[in-house]
């Protein structure tokens, strides 16, 4: 039932109710209860790893707030090397290869038109999107972009149709988001290894991830099992 507690029972003096102890512990394991007996949600964190170069990170970064309604929970957006993790798992990207490059393209149009998401592919795919990496991270002294610089950094790639790297359109997008710090500097291009770092040692060998506790949500077609996880921690997720 939506808004529903957990097990309840009441005070023999005052008649308030106050939360069980018992039955159906193990459910609530991850709900706390302040001083007067209200029960919370414990807020979970996703820790978002995702390459701009990325089609499926577009999709699942558009679709996570509808598929996350109603449920507690904080992103924090963290942009990683797409390409360290391939070299790191020895694998080649999809576009690297003719027959998945031309079956990308198809499916990840097919589920923005199914799912009601804009997507239009870029004019040049693929292409280095370190410049745009970069420029996220500088957007914040932690490295860590907020969701306003993230999706405007994924819109320049994956609407209109043009092309990401091209140097006045780059141009423009860094005076817009008007980053904290140069990205050229050697403290961004740190950051950006860190996160990349940090993800490949979590066990994340695509983009785009989304990590919760101690378990990753691969790709698009995950959001739904996260959104049962967060919201449920369901055994199956």
């Amino acid at each position: 039932v939506a808004g529903a507690g957990p097990p309840t029972k009441k005070s023999a003096r005052s008649g308030r109710k106050f939360p069980s102890v018992c039955a159906s512990a193990k459910r609530w394991t991850a709900d706390a209860f302040d001083f007067w007996g209200t029960w919370h949600h414990t807020m979970k964190t996703i820790h978002f790893y995702l390459d701009f170069i990325s089609p499926y990170a577009w999709l699942a970064f558009d679709a996570l707030p509808k598929a996350l309604q109603g449920i507690s929970y904080q992103v924090v957006h963290k942009p990683v090397v797409f390409g360290a993790m391939l070299k790191h798992h020895g694998q080649l990207g999809p576009a690297e290869i003719p027959a998945k490059r031309d079956w990308t393209y198809r499916q990840v149009l097919w589920l923005a038109h199914r799912h009601g998401l804009e997507l239009a592919l870029p004019a040049a795919h693929p292409f280095n999107p370190l410049a745009l990496l970069r420029l996220a991270v500088a957007c914040d002294p932690q490295g860590l972009p907020n969701r306003y610089v993230c999706e405007t950094l994924l819109r320049h790639v994956w609407h209109g149709g043009a092309d990401a790297a091209d140097p006045q359109r780059l141009a423009a997008l860094t005076q817009q988001l008007a980053p904290s710090r140069d990205p050229a500097d050697e403290t961004v291009k740190a950051d950006l290894k860190t996160h990349t770092d940090e993800a490949i040692a979590r066990g994340v060998f695509g983009v785009p991830t989304l990590a919760v506790d101690d378990r990753l949500f691969w790709g698009f077609d995950a959001l739904p099992m996260l959104a049962d996880y967060v919201a449920n921690g369901a055994w199956s997720a």
